[in-house]
């Protein structure tokens, strides 16, 4: 069909990519009468423009609503090696990780879990893929989310049978560091943000800031724990220990994977009282020495063990305790994952990307922005229905999870 001066943007976007790059000359042209476009519009090779650019009338762009966006693909970015039979794959795993799409400005609104999932089906089915470096840098995300992430990873190790190496980058927390504890090899950067190993479920009652504008809850319910953790109420009692015990379940989850992946490495501490045990008691024990019988006699719960309490660690201590196999940085990884993988000492390094993603180093991040409120405040528990969920997450800071679309 015949559009006149239908271009969708392409002149625009030209004049503005030149003004955001400051074009070296000035852009002059002339375009006079109508423009029509038959079809799809192609340009191969460079596009040079001399001269001013006026245009009379109006110009209507068409935004595309599907995603046509490409598939991911294998982009080398280490040209110095010639080697594509034996490459290395770096998936990088950034941000909150939740099952949602993410649709902030400026944001390719992937889905954390989706994004993964077709990364780890593009290794299984390329062979040239011969080890893979998991980039880690997130405080967690949701308890499910992080699981079928792992789950996942597990599948492709299962399928492949390729070595997988953890680089844990700035932060390498709650559901990051329970997807590590999948790999074969952990590394962390010396000041590396490790551990988080808990759960949190965030409840507000709002039940009195509500009064004050004279708004009453009137909730219409069958089933008297329906509205369980609402903030228009106070919280019962036996309702606080059902979500408790939810979450001490998936803390459990997450401490006995802890315990499998590191194995002896693990190091476990005891902060007790002086009448429950002698001084020697209290300081550090293996993992084999600390079993859950003695958990049970002394009445310890899994919280009040270190590093199963949630703290968080460096780096270099996380490396000292066992949750991390070694310390350095994400060459120091990939030259792991290589030695495992029994690979040349240069072997191609790949991201996997769309067509629409820039991929030119190693350390690319996927814009990938979740959708934040248009109010210039937001406060902690009147937009808790966006993320009602139990949580991997280190959160220093409530509002981590409203900055992340939660």
């Amino acid at each position: 069909m015949t559009r006149p001066l239908r271009t969708y943007g392409v002149v625009a976007l030209t004049v503005c990519a030149c003004w955001i790059a400051g074009c070296s000359h000035p852009v002059r042209a002339l375009v006079g009468g109508n423009m029509r476009i038959d079809g799809d519009m192609g340009v191969n090779g460079d596009v040079g423009v001399d001269g001013d650019i006026n245009m009379n009338g109006t110009m209507t762009t068409v935004s595309k609503t599907d995603n046509t966006a490409s598939p991911v693909r294998a982009i080398q970015i280490n040209a110095k090696s010639s080697d594509s039979q034996s490459r290395i794959a770096i998936v990088d795993v950034d941000g909150l990780l939740i099952d949602q799409n993410f649709s902030g400005f400026g944001s390719m609104g992937e889905n954390p879990v989706s994004l993964f999932r077709e990364k780890m089906r593009h290794i299984e089915s390329d062979p040239t893929i011969l080890a893979v470096v998991l980039r880690i840098n997130s405080p967690g995300g949701g308890v499910t989310a992080s699981d079928m992430l792992a789950h996942q990873l597990q599948h492709l190790k299962s399928n492949r049978n390729i070595p997988v190496v953890a680089c844990l980058m700035t932060t390498g927390t709650g559901g990051a560091y329970y997807l590590a504890t999948h790999a074969d090899a952990i590394v962390a950067h010396p000041t590396s943000v490790v551990g988080g190993i808990g759960v949190i479920l965030n409840n507000y009652n709002m039940e009195d800031t509500l009064g004050q504008f004279n708004i009453v809850s009137l909730p219409i319910k069958s089933g008297n724990k329906i509205d369980v953790g609402s903030p228009e109420r106070m919280m019962q009692r036996e309702e606080r220990d059902l979500l408790q015990s939810m979450a001490d379940e998936f803390h459990q989850r997450f401490i006995e994977q802890v315990r499998s992946s590191r194995g002896e490495r693990l190091v476990v501490t005891s902060e007790v009282n002086e009448s429950n045990f002698d001084e020697s008691d209290a300081n550090t024990l293996d993992a084999g020495d600390l079993d859950r019988d003695d958990v049970d006699n002394a009445k310890l719960k899994p919280s009040e063990l270190i590093p199963f309490d949630g703290r968080v660690v460096s780096g270099l201590h996380a490396q000292k305790i066992g949750l991390v196999d070694q310390t350095g940085y994400l060459d120091d990884a990939v030259s792991l994952a290589g030695r495992m993988a029994g690979l040349s000492s240069s072997p191609a390094l790949v991201l996997l990307r769309r067509d629409n993603d820039r991929a030119m180093s190693e350390f690319d991040v996927t814009p990938n922005v979740p959708m934040t409120s248009i109010l210039p405040i937001q406060l902690p528990g009147l937009d808790r229905s966006s993320m009602p969920t139990f949580l991997y997450l280190w959160q220093p800071d409530p509002s981590i999870v409203t900055a992340n679309g939660g």
